[in-house]
């Protein structure tokens, strides 16, 4: 693995573990670092052997949000009058990140500690899970700056908290401890920084190692639930499960518990 490289990644126990690599900025975004995290997850939603993904930092920090040093003088071709439609384009490319953080058909875990703000924050919003430590500080930031936010926090922050509490903290940009984080439901657990590792990873194993068809489907189905109505959601439910009775999956865990011992499942 390239040490120097903007995201790492290694495969363990079925768990892929992407780490935003820029410590010396707080993991702030840049162009090269976004196009090395979509080209992971496009990877990762390939590969049979990623049961579930987990997003961290490195250093003391989850990311805070965009590099506005790239920010603030942006680059194009062309003349003047296509630099809108070009910054435009640019950056809803860059924001298929989260796009794929949500979709891809593998659950998705942030580990958070230190900083969540701006796109950053967007990013672990767009996660399955969010294992914030108690050392984590979430702050949407974008109103700070001048920007109206992007990399989809409108639309997870607002289906996390409620549309009130969204709107707060994208209008106020108030700075939440874990604990707070948690009361509003931005957060699943909250963990001790020294723990933060092992139990997210605990948790990722837990998943990954689980029916990997059925968590596939389960995905797909909580999706399509954010948006759906409820007749083509049931609909959708009845197909799903359908197809996951067939798997090898389903057949161990029927003889498991029959026997009364702990599945083995094998994501067939």
């Amino acid at each position: 693995m390239n040490d120097s490289a903007p995201v790492l990644h290694s495969l363990e126990d079925g768990v892929l573990t992407l780490t935003l690599n820029r410590p010396d900025s707080l993991n702030a975004l840049n162009a090269p670092l976004v196009i090395e995290l979509k080209a992971q997850l496009e990877a990762a939603a390939r590969d049979a052997d990623v049961g579930a993904i987990v997003l961290r930092g490195a250093g003391r920090g989850f990311s805070a949000g965009g590099d506005l040093r790239e920010g603030a003088t942006p680059r194009w071709h062309g003349d003047a009058a296509n630099a809108h439609e070009e910054w435009r384009d640019s950056l809803r490319g860059a924001m298929e990140a989260s796009r794929l953080l949500h979709q891809i058909q593998k659950p998705t875990i942030a580990m958070v500690r230190g900083p969540a703000a701006g796109a950053g924050l967007s990013l672990a919003t767009a996660c399955d899970l969010r294992i914030a430590s108690t050392t984590a500080v979430f702050t949407t930031a974008f109103v700070k700056v001048g920007f109206s936010g992007d990399f989809g926090i409108t639309y997870f922050l607002t289906r996390l908290v409620g549309t009130a509490k969204a709107r707060e903290l994208m209008f106020l940009s108030d700075k939440l401890d874990a604990a707070e984080a948690l009361r509003i439901g931005l957060v699943n657990r909250v963990v001790p920084d020294e723990a933060l590792e092992a139990q997210t990873m605990a948790i990722a194993r837990q998943i990954a190692n689980g029916p990997r068809i059925a968590n596939r489907y389960i995905k797909q189905n909580l999706n399509a639930a954010e948006e759906g109505r409820l007749e083509p959601m049931f609909d959708m439910e009845a197909t799903n499960l359908t197809r996951t009775r067939l798997t090898q999956d389903h057949a161990e865990a029927a003889k498991a518990f029959l026997e009364k011992r702990p599945p083995v499942f094998k994501g067939k």
